[in-house]
Formats: structure tokens, C-alpha cells, sequence
């Protein structure tokens, strides 16, 4: 019965997406557990895509981070840290702030080094992670203006999700490029 809510509301928030239909206000009533569900559930599936991210980010050698498919295309270095970026721009969105030595909107351009980079990426995933955990059910419902589009705040947590395994596919694409395995292919 709790799968079958979390699919069903999961399901009527991508609906809603993917008919570019603003989500407006709605009460969503969830058990207690019923919602520790949804953001276990929620937290489980992104932290196996950030993982993923991290264990590419590091499986490049630190002279393939300036790697680009063609000019006008972000480089690995560059990739990684918009993932790492977006984790903040995306919770703005939902009302949390960054922290204070956060500056999200230069560290494509700022951050350097594979050190800094995977470091940056790992902060901001945990940043993001922690956030889900202070959602709660009944304000799954309400109306978020992403500056791009307007969404409820679960299809919110869910474009967090989508953002990071879309890159983690440009990341493989890169890997491949440049003869790196994705270590979790290696195992």
C-alpha cells in the first residue's frame, strides 16, 4: 500500500511535468512513516546516482579534466561542478540556503584541480541529501517557481534526482571518450 502511494504521487508529479502543467497547491495527507518512506526512497535513489557521479569524477586522471567533446561544450571539470552547482541553484529554488562559503553561481569557472573539484562535488551532495530529510509530505504539494518552469515541491526533489543522472550519462559519454571504465562496470 505505501508503494503504491509513493508510485502514485511520483507518477502524478511527472505527469504534471511532463504535461508542462504548473502544479498547483495540493494537500498531500502522509503518514509519518508514509513520508519517511518518500524521502528514504528519495535519498537512496539519488545518493546511488551521486556515487556514481563521484566514483567517474574521480576515475579521470587529473589532465582529462580540461577534456571537451568540441568548443562551446563544458569540459569534465566543468560537468562535474555544474552537478555540483545545480545541487545548490535547486534548493535555493525550494528555500534553503548554501553555505556561507558556497558561491555557486561561479564554481564552473572558479574551482580548479581534481582535488577541489571532487571535493566540491561531495559537499554539495551531501548538502543536497540532508535537504530532502527536512521536506515534509503535507508541502509536497505546494507551488515552487524554478525560474524555467513551476512545479510542486516532490517534482522539485524529483528534477534534482533526473539533473544528476542526466549528467552522470554525459559523464559516461566523456569516460568512454577519453578510455576511462566507469568503475562500477569494473566490479
Amino acid at each position: 500500500m505505501k508503494n503504491a502511494i509513493v508510485i502514485s504521487i511520483s507518477m502524478l508529479c511527472l505527469f504534471a511535468t511532463a504535461q508542462n502543467i504548473p502544479a498547483k497547491s495540493t494537500t498531500i495527507a502522509l503518514a509519518s512513516n508514509e513520508t519517511q518512506l518518500v524521502q528514504e526512497t528519495l535519498k537512496g535513489m539519488l545518493y546511488r546516482v551521486q556515487d556514481q557521479v563521484e566514483q567517474l569524477a574521480s576515475a579521470f586522471e587529473e589532465e582529462q579534466y580540461d577534456w571537451k567533446p568540441a568548443e562551446g561544450i563544458r569540459s569534465v571539470r566543468e560537468s562535474i561542478l555544474h552537478v555540483a552547482a545545480a545541487n545548490y541553484f535547486l534548493a535555493t529554488k525550494l528555500g534553503y540556503t548554501p553555505p556561507a562559503d558556497t558561491d555557486f553561481m561561479t564554481m564552473e569557472v572558479n574551482i580548479k584541480g581534481k582535488e577541489n573539484v571532487l571535493a566540491a562535488l561531495k559537499k554539495s551532495n551531501e548538502f543536497i541529501l540532508s535537504k530532502i530529510t527536512e521536506e515534509k509530505a503535507e508541502n509536497f504539494g505546494s507551488e515552487v517557481d524554478f525560474g524555467f518552469a513551476k512545479f510542486n515541491r516532490l517534482a522539485g526533489l524529483l528534477i534534482i534526482l533526473e539533473h544528476a543522472g542526466e549528467h552522470k550519462g554525459q559523464l559516461i559519454a566523456y569516460a568512454r571518450s577519453n578510455n576511462v571504465t566507469p568503475p562500477w562496470s569494473q566490479q
